[in-house]
């Protein structure tokens, strides 16, 4: 325990960089993977492609392959965006095609009727969809994009591989120079990833029982 203790500085600000990481990509991914998934249920043929080609792509390319591709191909076109702004690209690119399919599951859950009945009052596509369709869907999918958002707290593991001081990172760093140490270091960090998850968890437990529906 002693180890953990005389690093608690370095541990804090390294999980401080994990949970900007997260909370930077987690917002982005709702955003874009909200705007992907009206891409993809709506009735625009050559956005619902275009939607589809892009989820089609990136979430079946490693985020891996996607991290090795921004940090050290955008500069190669001229794009210095900073390590953590890259970082956050990819893990952006990446996960808001799982948000995308999550709320294109909830959309499809909502029954055909509830789309008619709007239309039938004078809401057009957008109206519809931002005041009928959406709002039911979320309550839908809480739980899938709960799931999402835990995965992205874990793959910003991968981060440490490019230039970001975070969790992982800091493990490695401890391995290093505390080699007899490494289980309570281990034990750790894996307890910090626990309190960020279980965090998620519960927030999107408080979101399920409000919008619950009979």
């Amino acid at each position: 325990m002693q180890v953990l203790l005389d690093n608690s500085d370095k541990l804090l600000e390294a999980f401080f960089t994990t949970l900007r990481l997260f909370l930077v990509a987690g917002a982005l991914s709702l955003v874009f993977g909200t705007l992907l998934a009206a891409m993809r249920v709506g009735p625009i043929g050559i956005l619902n492609r275009a939607g589809a080609l892009y989820v089609t792509i990136f979430r079946n390319t490693p985020l891996l392959v996607l991290l090795l591709f921004v940090v050290f191909g955008l500069p190669k076109l001229g794009l210095q965006l900073g390590y953590f702004n890259m970082n956050v690209l990819a893990l952006t690119m990446y996960t808001s095609t799982f948000v995308c399919e999550a709320l294109r599951s909830g959309v499809n859950s909502i029954p055909l009727g509830q789309a008619e009945a709007a239309r039938s009052i004078g809401l057009g596509f957008n109206q519809t969809m931002a005041q009928v369709i959406l709002p039911q869907s979320f309550r839908a999918v809480v739980p899938p994009v709960a799931s999402v958002l835990i995965a992205l707290t874990k793959n910003t593991s991968l981060c440490s591989i490019f230039g970001m001081f975070e969790a992982t990172a800091a493990m490695k760093g401890l391995f290093n120079d505390n080699a007899t140490a490494r289980v309570w270091i281990f034990i750790g960090i894996a307890l910090g990833y626990i309190v960020i998850v279980e965090l998620i968890s519960v927030v999107a437990a408080g979101f399920e029982r409000r919008w619950r529906v009979a």
